[in-house]
């Protein structure tokens, strides 16, 4: 690298770290620097001409859970004609891709049973709930016909509330953020600080976004401006409205810490536009689950033991009361790392602690809030997106769906680590207090006072997922498992880089039926 990149890069570091992942993005367009997007890897499903030259045949697999996963590597080899059978521990398939509807039902591993109420045409996405448009999960939808509607992730008139304070709406603090970074850094250019860093052209272009970006003008004061929203909004004729009043000081600002409230929508994974499925996110594995055939899906069905041997593998499983064996050629285990590692099996003891020390199932949870009225919408006109929050709620989401319908549902919290631990640990009646509670702090009594019934979520307490998610702690356990055990192969949103998302698992699950696809016409 040049001395020019090196100083460049310091540059933008520091935008980074003051003004957020926006401020950063933003700069890097303005120097013509902003990153290229990235394709999706590509994938030849199996196919059964693909025999067709070879004089061989597709094969039996069994498939040891019906998440996405699961399910999409018996639908990928079932369009060449592998015989296919997924075992499914739960009453459902989808793993925690989970919509909680009206008369859904769930007993956690605490034994709290919990039915839902929620009036028709409600839901709670309780495990995914956002897909960005550069996943691979909107072509599984457009290729299985579920039909998706935005989903809205930033909504400049949701709110940020920190602890003690008043609540602002996203676009005022945006406006102020950008705004006192713009004036510095149009003051640091005008005063020749940056004359080692940025030649006279950068210094040119700089100043020329910045007065646009933060709303400086050529002056490059903030002094505010109608970005930051109004008290009252214009009106007819003459009447122009009543801006906000303000801003607070620069130091007011940085010390609220609002800026980390919203640089996350600038990561890849979270930025606008994003979808859901309509109607739910639970519709995308009703609809591989149909594809893939409901006579191949065995529900209620766990596993007690593998099995792999030279020329085949044999899955025993207990479904109904009574021991069952399947034996295959090969065996896609598809569960999360935590839950196969409790599974019997020859597979090895590196296998074994790879699954079971190799990847950390994180906790996460989530709460929806079904009011009789849409009183964010008519009160506050916040449709859709979501208020961040310095609460242990940490985020409160509002629908994105049925806007202006009598009733919706608030995601009252969707937190994560020690948060969701301290929330899981309580009775489902006990956390829609405790949210309750917090969430009035923002919105007031009608949080409490408009509430018609709860459903809450702790998926390290959920039966035979016991985790919202697995990261790699250790690299090693990360290739082993990319790589067959015999004739056990493992796939998993925890073996991409997409982790918790069902992109990773569409992708981990493609892999899998790729190495199987190859492995049977080279043998």
């Amino acid at each position: 690298m040049s001395d020019s990149d090196l100083t460049r890069r310091r540059f933008l570091q520091a935008v980074g770290i003051s003004g957020g992942a926006g401020a950063l993005f933003a700069t890097m367009g303005a120097l013509e620097l902003a990153p290229a997007n990235a394709a999706t890897p590509s994938f030849q499903a199996p196919r059964q001409s693909d025999f067709h030259l070879t004089g061989r045949a597709a094969r039996k697999v069994v498939i040891l859970g019906g998440g996405i996963a699961g399910l999409t590597a018996a639908y990928e080899l079932g369009k060449a004609g592998y015989d296919c059978t997924v075992l499914e521990a739960r009453a459902v398939t989808g793993g925690r891709n989970l919509t909680i509807r009206g008369g859904s039902a769930e007993t956690d591993l605490d034994g709290h049973t919990q039915r839902s109420t929620f009036a028709p045409g409600n839901y709670l996405n309780a495990g995914p709930a956002r897909i960005a448009q550069w996943m691979v999960t909107l072509d599984y939808c457009r290729e299985l016909g579920v039909p998706i509607q935005p989903f809205v992730n930033a909504n400049a008139d949701a709110l940020i509330y920190n602890e003690g304070g008043a609540p602002i709406r996203l676009r005022t603090a945006k406006a102020d953020v950008y705004g006192y970074v713009s004036e510095l850094l149009a003051k640091a250019t005008d005063q020749g600080a940056l004359d080692s860093t940025l030649t006279a052209e950068d210094k040119q272009r700089l100043l020329a976004f910045l007065e646009d970006f933060g709303d400086i003008g050529e002056g490059h004061e903030y002094t505010g401006s109608t970005r930051r929203g109004f008290s009252r909004y214009p009106g007819a004729g003459n009447d122009e409205g009543t801006p906000l009043p303000g801003p607070p000081s620069l130091s007011d600002v940085f010390a609220s810490n609002v800026g980390h409230y919203f640089s996350g929508e600038f990561g890849y994974d979270q930025a606008m536009m994003m979808f859901q499925p309509v109607g739910g996110m639970d519709r995308i594995a009703a609809a591989l689950t149909a594809a893939v055939g409901r006579r191949r899906v065995r529900l209620g069905a766990r596993v007690l033991g593998v099995t792999s041997r030279a020329s085949d593998v044999t899955v025993t499983f207990r479904q109904a009361g009574r021991v069952q064996a399947i034996t295959a050629d090969f065996c896609v285990a598809a569960l999360p790392p935590n839950m196969m590692a409790r599974v019997p099996h020859n597979l090895g003891a590196n296998v074994t602690a790879a699954l079971s020390s190799g990847f950390y199932p994180g906790p996460a949870g989530k709460i929806g809030l079904e009011y009789r009225s849409r009183w964010w919408e008519d009160d506050l006109r916040i449709y859709g997106g979501i208020t961040q929050t310095d609460l242990d709620l940490n985020q409160v989401w509002y629908p994105s769906y049925d806007f202006h319908a009598p009733r919706g549902v608030v995601v009252g919290y969707y937190n994560f680590g020690e948060q969701a631990e301290a929330y899981g640990a309580l009775t489902p009646r006990a956390r829609t207090a405790r949210a309750v509670e917090q969430g009035v702090k923002i919105h007031g009594e009608r949080y409490r006072s408009g509430l018609a019934s709860a459903f809450s979520v702790a998926w390290h307490r959920m039966p035979y997922l016991e985790g919202a998610w697995a990261f790699a702690q250790d690299v090693n356990s990360y290739e082993l498992l990319q790589q067959p055990a015999g004739r056990v192969y493992f796939a998993g949103d925890w073996l991409t880089n997409a982790v918790a998302w069902q992109h990773g698992a569409f992708l981990s699950a493609r892999t899998a039926v790729t190495a199987i696809h190859r492995r049977v016409l080279a043998t």
